[in-house]
């Protein structure tokens, strides 16, 4: 009990402003859960709905790989403390895929929704990460292969659905990002171990259901 109390007081640990520390969730999701991460760009300090990259478009400001890129990802703890001395306030940035999670992504209001629908069905979630435009829910790791697949044997899958699988990313909370906070909808349980997650189809076969009965409209975003 004593373990589990003090992953959940790191996992949940303060700064000095009463905002949650970066760098002990950082360290929680590497070397605990080996989730392999890595710190996200920072939002533009003069406009925060603009990205610190290059990119002038960027349209997720603060919520990418940048320097270092995505390959850095790490479950190294002391790579994740250095990168978090050094860039505190650093989105924490997973690269899905491989041995972590991945996830699938739709816009909030069709999210909300959906996971309304999915509850009334029963169906399992795992954790599912919330920004103000787009929620993701965490899956088990998939192939490229598995999901195309999936998608084929469907007669309808909404575009707004978006797969961040081997070589992608989801921003984790809880950063900051240029379009605002990144939270948990549906927060892990404290444990030993790394949270559980659905498989993919499950998640796909029952949202796309959801979305279809509630009739709920998914603009792409």
């Amino acid at each position: 009990m004593r373990e589990i109390l003090g992953r959940r007081r790191r996992l949940l640990s303060k700064r000095s402003d009463g905002r949650p520390e970066l760098i002990s969730a950082a360290l929680t999701f590497a070397t605990e859960w080996q989730w392999p991460v890595l710190p996200g760009v920072a939002a533009d300090p003069q406009a925060r709905s603009r990205c610190g990259c290059p990119d002038a478009d960027c349209t997720v400001p603060g919520a990418h790989p940048f320097d270092p890129g995505l390959l850095a990802a790490t479950t190294d703890a002391r790579m994740v403390r250095w990168w978090w001395g050094n860039r505190p306030t650093a989105p924490i940035i997973l690269a899905t895929g491989g041995q972590a999670p991945c996830a699938v992504s739709l816009p909030a209001l069709a999210a909300s929704h959906a996971l309304t629908a999915l509850d009334r069905m029963g169906m399992r979630l795992g954790p599912v990460v919330a920004s103000p435009s787009r929620w993701a829910i965490l899956v088990k790791p998939y192939t490229m292969e598995q999901l195309g697949e999936l998608l084929y044997a469907k007669d309808f899958v909404p575009g707004s659905l978006r797969f961040h699988g081997e070589g992608g990313y989801v921003a984790l909370p809880p950063s900051e990002t240029g379009e605002g906070e990144i939270r948990w909808e549906r927060a892990p349980l404290p444990g030993s171990a790394s949270p559980w997650v659905p498989d993919v189809e499950a998640v796909v076969d029952a949202a796309v259901e959801a979305l279809t009965r509630t009739g709920v409209s998914a603009p792409e975003l």
